[in-house]
């Protein structure tokens, strides 16, 4: 943020905020990937890997996958969505009108090149199981109907990731899509303000969560 005014200008710093490195810093978001160009370099085991996940969580995703060669698994994932095949190497060319990459290559200086790339272009980019040239991370995911829940360990510990999700889809009832859907009829029908629906809100669901 650039400030004119002289004032602030030359008034004490601010002390920055979350600089502690023994906390996750990272900041989660859940993105319309049907809106998006999404782009998985290389068709081995990994790639498919991704390209499931990713599918599981948004079957309606637009992904084009670029590599020699393609698993039978990667190709029957394929039909069954918006996806893409190209069988070539990589190059420069397929980042065009791409929003997300996720590079999976075994070949190291490829993984680099498209992340330095996309760097360049201000695409968003993962080489896969390589954290320092990562914007962002895949993390494990419990869908329920409307409700999703997203799991991060800072790209230290997929395993545990994997262990919370499951976890997770255990702990949340299958019915909580129901009582979602629910509660959203239900604001709809409440009358007041901003502030005042939140309240109402806040008041019937706080008994949804009880301490043990």
């Amino acid at each position: 943020m650039l400030i004119e005014d002289d004032k602030i200008k030359n008034s004490s710093p601010v002390p920055s905020l979350g600089a502690d490195e023994d906390r996750n810093n990272l900041y989660p978001i859940f993105l319309k990937a049907k809106n998006l160009n999404v782009l998985i370099v290389g068709g081995g085991f990994v790639a498919e890997e991704k390209l499931t996940f990713l599918l599981k969580s948004s079957p309606d995703a637009h992904v084009t996958m670029v590599s020699p060669m393609f698993r039978k698994g990667t190709i029957e994932l394929a039909r069954k969505g918006d996806v893409v095949l190209i069988k070539d190497k990589y190059k420069k060319k397929y980042l065009k009108g791409k929003h997300i990459v996720v590079a999976t290559t075994d070949v190291p200086e490829v993984n680099v090149k498209v992340y330095k790339r996309c760097r360049k272009k201000s695409i968003l980019v993962n080489v896969a199981d390589n954290p320092p040239y990562c914007d962002f991370y895949m993390g494990g995911i419990v869908t329920k109907g409307h409700v999703k829940v997203a799991i991060s360990t800072n790209g230290k510990s997929p395993t545990t990731a994997k262990r919370l999700r499951q976890f997770f889809e255990d702990v949340i009832p299958e019915n909580v899509d129901d009582l979602v859907k629910n509660l959203n009829e239900y604001r709809k029908t409440i009358k007041g303000d901003f502030e005042e629906k939140v309240e109402t809100l806040n008041e019937f669901t706080k008994g949804l969560i009880e301490k043990k």
